[in-house]
């Protein structure tokens, strides 16, 4: 019988980044609008080599192996969707300090009841990245 391997998570893995900075990108990834935004644009962000889209879940378990690989980055970004900041929060609470932090609602984009976004809600956020408008 064979030995089940339980398979590793490769939120955070920096050794696919192409634009030569290590970056972890943390979205909130709520279930609001900017919540998908959120989502959208850091899977964007990594699909253009900026980053690597990390689960924010997976950082609020304290897991030891992401732990590393933050240590390890030359960034960490932190897209949050509105003013409740809970990737921040959560990161805060894990000794996670942003390069760079991207509130949604703070690029002219309103918070709505629906899951519904455009286009360009997306390249909002992902030119605000590109740009370091959420550098603290």
């Amino acid at each position: 019988m064979a030995t089940e391997q339980k398979p590793e998570c490769a939120c955070g893995d920096t050794s696919v980044v192409s634009s030569g900075r290590k970056r972890i990108i943390f979205p909130c990834a709520g279930v609001a609008n900017v919540g998908q935004i959120s989502n959208a644009a850091s899977l964007q962000l990594t699909e253009e080599g900026y980053g690597v889209a990390t689960c924010i879940a997976l950082l609020g378990t304290g897991d030891a192996g992401l732990k590393q690989r933050i240590a390890e980055a030359d960034e960490v970004v932190i897209i949050d969707g509105c003013p409740v900041v809970c990737g921040a929060k959560i990161a805060a609470a894990e000794g996670v300090i942003p390069c760079q932090h991207i509130v949604i609602t703070g690029l002219a984009i309103e918070k709505g009841p629906s899951r519904q976004f455009t286009e360009d809600d997306v390249e909002t956020v992902v030119s605000a990245a590109w740009e370091g408008k959420g550098r603290t």
